[in-house]
């Protein structure tokens, strides 16, 4: 008889709330859309509803979010085994030249360029920031070097282009962009060597990538180039050795082969340093995106425990309320 009292008295007054609700006036209903919410959905406890709905539609966000970096972590991964292999390749490439002219980083030269590698899209941790920080420590230390040398930036990637231009605008001689919508080939990597070498004059030339070491690390490297007279004056004062020791056949002059060969090891060191970077570009993708995934994670299962938990309150709440009022109903 009690519980079938209380029951009855429960229905009475959840009728008698939404009776309430649905009498509303219009710019009261109104009101109530405008959250998103149906009118039965808020009422009789509105304000505990609309909090619950705003922790569900974060939650719904958050999945998104994990599909997303899941997403772009299998397509990261997907693309670096692809390029990991062309890269372990081309080192072959470029090592005979620093075996030949050996690697000067700190050659004293009036001219330097420095050519700094940085991907065109974002969501993949600080590899871009690491390559511009090298790129101003190079050009702070020619700077200090003597107000007699000059310096200059020669950027590849849209993301180092961004960051440069910030306080280093003027000094930016050469920029180029959207290099990875081709792949990544030898052809590419002479095409923008001979555009450069007509573009920029330099005595040395810097380039700052990052070597691929493995998914998780990659190394910042500073790789030189000299210019024809540069190394023709290193050829002339002993400082290359190793290439004093060969003889010239044929009808070519010393500054022909050294012209030819600075252009070729340009181009060698350049295509090198593009799938470097590319490949350490994919690896950081894929650690940024599976961290991403994983905090998302997190996030869900926090946010799970504080809706379970308002819920939870609610529907306590909710019963106190019912048998409160059917207890004074019971009383009056």
């Amino acid at each position: 008889m009690a519980s079938g009292s209380a029951r009855r008295a429960g229905a009475r007054l959840t009728n008698l709330l939404y009776g309430s609700i649905n009498s509303s006036t219009p710019a009261t209903a109104a009101s109530w859309t405008q959250t998103g919410l149906a009118a039965g959905e808020l009422a009789p406890f509105g304000a505990r509803m609309a909090s619950n709905q705003v922790v569900r539609n974060r939650m719904k966000s958050v999945k998104s979010i994990q599909k997303i970096t899941k997403a772009m972590k299998m397509v990261a991964a997907s693309k670096l085994r692809g390029i990991q292999g062309k890269t372990e390749d081309s080192r072959g490439l470029w090592q005979p030249f620093t075996a030949l002219l050996g690697d000067a980083p700190g050659v004293d030269v009036k001219k330097k360029v420095i050519l700094t590698l940085s991907s065109d899209k974002g969501l993949c941790g600080g590899i871009n920031s690491t390559s511009v920080k090298f790129s101003k420590a190079l050009m702070r230390l020619t700077a200090a070097s003597g107000p007699d040398k000059e310096a200059s930036y020669i950027v590849i990637g849209e993301k180092g282009k961004a960051q440069l231009q910030r306080d280093s605008r003027k000094n930016i001689k050469m920029f180029i962009t959207e290099t990875q919508k081709l792949p990544i080939n030898f052809s590419l990597a002479s095409t923008l060597t001979d555009e450069i070498l007509r573009t920029v004059q330099f005595d040395a030339i810097h380039l700052v990538f990052n070597k691929f070491q493995t998914v998780v690390s990659y190394l910042p490297t500073v790789a030189t180039i000299l210019s024809p007279e540069t190394m023709a004056n290193g050829v002339e004062t002993g400082k290359m050795s190793d290439l004093s020791n060969y003889e010239i056949e044929g009808s070519e002059t010393q500054a022909e082969v050294l012209q030819n060969l600075s252009e070729f090891q340009f181009a060698s060191v350049l295509y090198n340093a593009m799938l470097e970077n590319a490949c350490s570009e994919m690896g950081a993708r894929m650690s940024a995106m599976d961290n991403s995934a994983k905090n998302a994670s997190d996030m869900l299962d926090r946010l799970t425990l504080s809706y379970n938990r308002s819920r939870q309150a609610q529907i306590t709440t909710e019963l106190i309320e019912i048998i409160s009022g059917a207890a004074a109903l019971e009383a009056s």
